[in-house]
């Protein structure tokens, strides 16, 4: 993982946190988020997206995706979110699997309910074991 790399994980973190300002239902924004056209922007090689700052990136996905948000409904700590949107990206960059196909193995409530046995982990092997967990599920 290169410096860039580690700075955008960073940014999706951030960004992450930034949901428990707004009006909207966390989950709904992560899910939102990991779907959308915004993801696949930052998921690619190069996109000038990926030089926005978290503010911009939230304003661009409420405006591209409030049709799939919810009010909030219960609070989600600010370690929860941005270690969320942090293992999102570097999950990314370790595996090259796109951010949809990342939701579809852990949702935003496998993330909620595992943060607390995973967040101290190596970011690898946490993701290594979320992919398992995926697996057994299946």
């Amino acid at each position: 993982m290169d410096a860039l790399e580690l700075k955008l994980c960073d940014i999706q973190g951030r960004l992450f946190e930034l949901f428990l300002s707004t009006d909207y239902d966390a989950e709904s924004l992560v899910k939102a988020f990991m779907n959308s056209e915004l993801a696949k922007n930052l998921d690619s090689e190069y996109n000038r997206m990926q030089w926005a700052g978290e503010e911009y990136l939230l304003e661009e996905l409420v405006a591209t995706c409030k049709d799939k948000l919810t009010i909030k409904k219960e609070s989600v700590s600010k370690e929860v979110l941005f270690w969320t949107g942090y293992v999102y990206r570097y999950w990314h960059f370790y595996t090259k699997e796109d951010s949809a196909k990342i939701y579809k193995q852990a949702s935003f409530e496998t993330m909620n309910v595992n943060y607390l046995m995973f967040h101290t982990m190596d970011v690898e092997v946490a993701i290594d074991d979320l992919k398992e967990i995926y697996k057994q599920k299946k």
